[in-house]
């Protein structure tokens, strides 16, 4: 393809809680087996772009050892490659990434090295698929300076947590409000641009000489009246993990058939890193209905509409219901959960009881088996 790819990998997100305590928002576990960034990543290799950066910061061990092969999503070539940059101290700076346009000119020389005549930029905490050929093949016949993907939400939807825009009839952007009080549309960014090599580099340089730091704010907005910027909307799958409701919503969708049929069985597929682990084991007594039990789990008791991550036991009578249960979770005996989202590596004793009564419960553990 005619275009490298960028993944913007290191902001944090309070509103997750708990969740991102321990790991970047784009590690999030997703659909049983997959981590958030895989989405975007997959979408790069399929659209045949060889060549891709991530930029991570906050939290970065377990996304830094999970992007540590490039080899699960084919960029494990001899030309091109994924390039994980992080913060570093330099003769120029000694800054962290104050925002998205500073990450990007912290490690411009990736763009100065490269010879593709586009970029793609994709945020890594969105679940989709989609095919960035179609967008750069637009962004080409409208002679765009800047292509913005987008999407109609629904009236009932609360999008003021996103980037709203406006089109004319050509779909060229007129306005773009960032987080706005009060939404005058819609129709939102997706956290997707494509954008050409050499003019975001003077961009990202303006930005830099002016002390400006965001993407958004100091690029699309600053410049809706300058640049030529378009909007291409997509009508399937897209999801942000921005939220604890969203991401237990992205998670349960996944319970959906047609859902997992669109991700896992229509070409393109989505990749990730494999652990070699056993497939589930379900002992006598064990009930499982309308729901993802991954590979490494043990199950002994009852589980309902529930994703079950890798290396999970479930111990006798227990029951699981409308729940989450992250990677490596030890579920004593007689335990009931339900309505919760449940940490990695924690111990539920024995008769625990869990249940979410006025929204998602986060439930967190220590973990104890190891301790003598």
């Amino acid at each position: 393809m005619r275009a490298i790819g960028i993944v913007l990998a290191g902001g944090n997100n309070h509103r997750i809680k708990e969740l991102t305590q321990k790991r970047a928002v784009c590690a999030m576990p997703i659909a049983g087996s997959y981590r958030s960034i895989d989405f975007a990543l997959s979408n790069m290799s399929n659209s045949r772009i060889n060549k891709v950066a991530v930029f991570t910061q906050y939290n970065a061990g377990s996304l830094n050892e999970h992007l540590s092969s490039s080899k699960w999503w084919d960029f494990g070539r001899k030309q091109g490659g994924l390039f994980v940059f992080t913060p570093a101290v330099t003769a120029e700076s000694s800054a962290w990434y104050r925002g998205t346009a500073d990450a990007i000119a912290q490690n411009l020389a990736f763009l100065k090295n490269s010879h593709e005549p586009y970029v793609v930029i994709s945020s890594g905490d969105c679940v989709y698929k989609m095919d960035y050929n179609d967008v750069l093949e637009y962004h080409i016949e409208k002679k765009a300076d800047i292509t913005v993907v987008c999407k109609d939400m629904a009236p009932d939807v609360n999008v003021d947590r996103f980037g709203t825009l406006k089109m004319n009839e050509e779909c060229r952007i007129e306005d773009f409000e960032e987080k706005p009080v009060v939404a005058k549309s819609n129709t939102i960014s997706c956290g997707i641009y494509v954008v050409r090599r050499r003019q975001l580099i003077e961009m990202i340089e303006k930005c830099a000489e002016e002390d400006r730091y965001d993407f958004v704010k100091d690029i699309l907005i600053r410049y809706k009246n300058m640049k030529r910027i378009y909007g291409y909307k997509i009508k399937d799958y897209w999801s942000n993990i921005a939220t604890v409701d969203d991401y237990y919503k992205t998670n349960m969708d996944f319970l959906k058939p047609e859902i997992r049929d669109y991700f896992f069985k229509q070409y393109p597929d989505i990749y990730s890193k494999v652990d070699d682990l056993p497939p589930a084991k379900y002992n006598t007594g064990a009930s499982v209905s309308n729901s993802l039990i991954s590979s490494g789990c043990i199950v002994n008791g009852k589980v309902e509409d529930s994703v079950i991550f890798k290396k999970t036991f479930i111990g006798n009578n227990c029951y699981i219901k409308n729940s989450i249960i992250l990677n490596d979770v030890y579920i004593g005996d007689n335990t009931h959960i339900e309505n919760c989202i449940v940490e990695s590596r924690g111990t539920i004793r024995t008769n625990s009881y869990h249940k979410g009564e006025n929204g998602i419960e986060i439930v967190v553990e220590h973990n104890d088996r190891y301790v003598i």
